[in-house]
């Protein structure tokens, strides 16, 4: 009930900074089945309307199928995934999911770790100007940058809060110290985002 909606009409949520208003993001969502079953897409813009990223939700399962990531030059580039798992189904469930993939400076990699667990369940939240049922969970988020060459790694490590709101999937989420704060705007038709990022 508090993943993304599963409808094969594309909906692109619109994502502002609370802490920098100017700063904003979008994710296009739509379902599509094959002969693999039915998946969510979830794919990631940025203010401009180059994508960043896409994950391939399996419906049954909720686990990632497929990781996509726009690399340095522009290119889609298919990441390797490691753990599967992002959405924790109750309170004792700790979900991990890993993935590696080209990093943004010469030849490096990034392994890119997150562990998430639910941390609070069923409160009111404002999403859109009311107030729907939502769950809070927290990530924990681990970025190994590896050059294959020099054999030298650096790690960051941070954590976010995350908001998934009944009926909407993700509508919210910040650091623990709020500098970096983004919220759920506007849903928009496919059509009309479209227009927004061609003018």
């Amino acid at each position: 009930n508090y993943f993304y909606p599963l409808d094969t009409i594309p909906k692109v949520y619109l994502f502002r900074d609370v802490a920098n208003g100017l700063d904003e993001f979008f994710q296009r969502l739509y379902l599509l089945t094959d002969s693999e079953g039915s998946h969510l897409i979830v794919e990631t813009y940025s203010s401009d309307g180059r994508i960043t990223e896409a994950l391939n939700y399996n419906i049954d399962s909720l686990d990632i199928m497929d990781h996509m990531v726009v690399n340095r030059s522009g290119e889609k580039t298919k990441a390797e995934v490691f753990k599967t798992k992002l959405i924790p189904f109750d309170e004792n469930e700790e979900t991990w999911f890993a993935t590696r993939f080209q990093g943004f400076l010469d030849s490096t990699l990034i392994l890119k770790e997150i562990k998430r667990n639910i941390i609070g369940t069923e409160f009111s939240h404002k999403v859109l100007d009311k107030k729907v049922p939502t769950i809070k969970m927290k990530d924990k988020v681990r970025m190994t940058n590896f050059n294959p060459f020099t054999k030298k790694e650096t790690v960051l490590e941070g954590e976010s809060i995350n908001y998934f709101a009944k009926g909407y999937g993700l509508i919210e989420w910040h650091t623990p110290d709020k500098k970096v704060h983004y919220r759920l705007e506007k849903v928009m038709k496919q059509e009309d985002w479209i227009k927004l990022m061609s003018r």
